[in-house]
């Protein structure tokens, strides 16, 4: 299998997901929900720490299309359309088939925004 795909094998199911459709990662406890471009919402049982681990040491490079965004998300920053650190709202969209705003703090996404900004410059 290549580094396109992330594989979960539980005792009763296998999920397969290719990473370049998933919008966000979401932390619920000790589980992480994986929301998809088409509105799929799998969950694991997995801590976002350990996916955040997971994603690094599986795709490597690729990882930096991810980003992690305080104690409750992993974006996939492909699909940023907006961040408002004053609204706390982040927008994750392809501007064409969907839209998912976020509740995010205001450090959490200023620094994200800081970031974004010294990747633009450094390109």
């Amino acid at each position: 299998m290549n580094n396109d795909y992330l594989l979960f094998n539980t005792r009763d199911e296998m999920l397969r997901i290719k990473v370049q459709n998933v919008v966000y990662f979401e932390s619920d406890g000790n589980y992480t929900h994986m929301v998809s471009v088409n509105k799929l919402r799998p969950s694991v049982c997995m801590s976002l720490g350990n996916m955040e681990k997971l994603l690094a040491a599986k795709l490597r490079d690729k990882a930096s299309m991810f980003i992690r965004v305080g104690r409750r998300y992993i974006v996939n920053r492909n699909f940023i359309y907006m961040l408002s650190p004053v609204k706390q709202r982040l927008v994750l969209s392809d501007m064409a088939t969907f839209a998912y705003q976020l509740e995010v703090s205001k450090d959490a996404l200023s620094r994200m925004k800081n970031l974004l900004t010294e990747i633009s410059k450094q390109k």
